[in-house]
């Protein structure tokens, strides 16, 4: 079983590490950090995400600095605003870390340059990481615009992790591998989250092929086995209907086997039943211990 070790506890009462960082630790020999990622709680602002995480016992928190959607709440999260100032508040005093910001997309019309706020912001607030998708059907461009913001988020930094998802035109593993590649910048990776990954025409095998160096963090979440044949289907349960790592039927300890076992873990798991914030962020994190177990 999963146990959580420390050197010592910190104010929440959470066993935590010199740095501060919840570590769980497998069979007391593997040690990994878990963060509550954005889209887990996006029903509350940021500042709530924050102590939703700290409440819940994570060490880390992801937070969205721009929408996924147009129909998502835009909270005023980039640059010196009040919210950002509180954002820093919290931080300080929960003591949760910023594992990363998102969501960073890339289109044709991207502008690479009109992220630099949401980067210095990102920065500011001590992230590590973040989450780029790939929207543009032009592979040549699309790589030189993932090369452009990887060398921007370098300048502060920040790790550019490419995720993978089948209904963007980086579907697989295989396509980000090529991406990341052709950029060839050291604080680029590949960004891989159970769901998508096994909603795609991926295998374990390439996941153990990829450079270590590439792999920054992972987000965990579980679904069922099978694979929605409608795109619509597929994103509603992606962005809205997941469930706890271990209550579907996605291979996740082969995933975690193929990956670094000192892998850091975003928890992000959208449901479907209606359930209190920080119960749904308790419930994903007792969940991954099993998994982790």
């Amino acid at each position: 079983m999963a146990t959580v070790v420390a050197d010592k506890v910190d104010s929440r009462g959470v066993n935590v590490d010199c740095s501060g960082t919840l570590v769980v630790r497998m069979d007391n020999r593997v040690t990994r950090a878990i963060g509550l990622a954005a889209l887990t709680v996006l029903d509350v602002a940021p500042p709530e995400q924050i102590e939703t995480a700290a409440a819940a016992g994570y060490s880390h928190v992801g937070l969205r600095l721009i929408p996924a959607t147009p129909e998502e709440v835009r909270h005023p999260v980039i640059g010196d605003t009040p919210m950002v100032r509180e954002l820093e508040r919290r931080l300080v005093d929960t003591g949760i870390k910023v594992l990363d910001v998102e969501i960073f997309r890339l289109t044709p019309e991207v502008r690479i340059a009109d992220f630099e706020s949401a980067l210095a912001t990102a920065a500011r607030l001590g992230a590590q990481h973040i989450l780029v998708a790939g929207n543009d059907p032009q592979e040549a461009r699309l790589a030189d615009s993932f090369a452009q913001l990887g060398t921007l988020a370098a300048r502060y930094g920040l790790n550019a992790c490419l995720e993978p998802m089948p209904w963007t035109d980086v579907a697989t593993v295989a396509t980000a591998r090529r991406i990341v590649t052709a950029g060839g910048a050291a604080n680029s990776g590949v960004l891989l989250d159970a769901i998508h990954f096994f909603r795609a025409d991926n295998s374990l095998a390439e996941v153990a092929a990829l450079p270590r160096s590439w792999l920054h963090y992972m987000q965990l979440c579980d679904a069922p086995a099978a694979c929605p044949t409608d795109r619509a289907e597929l994103i509603r349960q992606a962005r809205g209907d997941r469930l706890f790592p271990g209550d579907g039927g996605l291979d996740l300890r082969g995933l975690l086997q193929a990956l670094p076992p000192d892998i850091p873990i975003s928890l992000e798991v959208p449901i479907a039943q209606k359930m209190d914030p920080l119960e749904r962020a308790r419930r994903a994190l007792v969940a991954a211990q099993r998994v982790l177990a």
